[in-house]
């Protein structure tokens, strides 16, 4: 796989500076359009209408209230505590969509997955990938630059218990389709998550893309492929097909509980470089959506082995399991995964979402 990613190391931006995105993060203007160039100062000014946004009085309270506590471990560090703008490539073709910053994560270093070991497995993943210039990331000066992609998530703000409310989704989806109109080269959208992959529906529906229905379940690994709506020929100039795909989100709850491995995660982004770069990818059947309202074929993602990682429909196999692999082991497995949950509630307080939803 050989993606066309490139530009310098960025060299990072203050702990104050508001608007992460600028021609350093970028890599530099060195050899770009007047085009970018724009787009990146238009970039910058929506990261700081974003990070000035208080929109959401249950979310205001909440990011705010953790920034003043304080988790112990980081009780020495000043928190960021306001929303957290996306940040990457600013002519990226694949855009990372999460749900929301975590509360002692993005809400505390100011930037998506950054400081969590949720980001520590993805950018791990990333960087293993070619997105992403380095494996960690631990602050949003720590010179982390991303090539080719850019993440951004469809909540800005830390929510109660990782569950941001209906209107509170909507209430943030200007932000992100005034961020995807700025990243006109986009055609492939991997989501983190359930709620992620519904937001991207919901996001390329009102960027002129036709939608199936029903609409296609989540799954680790699904692809779904849309085109542009015929009466949106008029639109925004944007690639005709945009693709979306599915992987789980790299929460704790997933990563040690095994639904989400590095081979997983990997499987996808190998396979976001297939499509970015157009090839074929062998072994996949690849589960298209045509706007025709024939939503058969996404019935079920079919099994697949891309870099060594076997990929399932979550609806139909567990995506660890192999077919040699025993049925009373996968039993002991999941009983054990249910215990852990019910401790994970008993400590928490807080259900686990249900799995059509990680």
């Amino acid at each position: 796989m050989s993606l066309r990613r490139g530009g310098p190391r960025r060299t990072g931006r203050s702990r104050t500076d508001p608007t992460p995105l600028t021609a350093a993060s970028a890599g530099g203007m060195s050899g770009r359009t007047p085009a970018l160039a724009h787009r990146v100062q238009t970039l910058a000014f929506l990261n700081s209408q974003v990070v000035a946004c208080r929109a959401c009085p249950r979310l205001v309270k909440h990011r705010e209230q953790v920034a003043r506590e304080k988790r112990r471990a980081f009780r020495d560090q000043a928190y960021w505590g306001k929303p957290v703008p996306g940040f990457g490539d600013p002519a990226a073709r694949l855009l990372l969509l999460g749900l929301a910053p975590a509360a002692h994560g993005g809400n505390r270093t100011g930037r998506m997955f950054t400081g969590d070991r949720s980001g520590d497995f993805l950018f791990a993943a990333l960087h293993r990938a070619g997105f992403a210039s380095q494996p960690t990331s631990v602050s949003a000066d720590d010179g982390l630059a991303l090539r080719g992609a850019y993440l951004t998530a469809s909540v800005r703000c830390a929510p109660p218990a990782n569950r941001p409310l209906p209107e509170e989704i909507q209430g943030c989806a200007p932000f992100l389709q005034r961020e995807f109109a700025l990243l006109p080269e986009v055609r492939l959208i991997v989501c983190l998550g359930g709620l992620a992959f519904r937001a991207a529906f919901d996001l390329a529906r009102a960027s002129g893309y036709a939608i199936p229905r029903p609409r296609p379940a989540f799954g680790h690994g699904l692809e779904v492929r849309l085109d542009r709506a015929a009466d949106n020929a008029g639109g925004p100039a944007r690639s005709e097909r945009l693709t979306i795909l599915g992987c789980y989100h790299p929460s704790q709850q997933n990563t040690f509980t095994g639904r989400l491995t590095p081979a997983l995660i990997d499987a996808v982004l190998h396979r976001a470089g297939q499509i970015l770069e157009e090839g074929p990818a062998p072994g996949w059947e690849r589960v298209r959506a045509e706007a025709s309202g024939d939503a058969s074929g996404v019935a079920g993602a079919a099994a697949s082995r891309v870099s060594g990682a076997r990929q399932t429909d979550s609806r139909h196999a567990h995506p660890g399991r192999s077919p040699s692999r025993p049925a009373s082991r996968c039993a002991r497995t999941r009983g054990r995964r249910a215990a852990s949950a019910r401790r994970d509630a008993r400590l928490h307080g807080s259900r686990r979402r249900p799995e059509a939803e990680r």
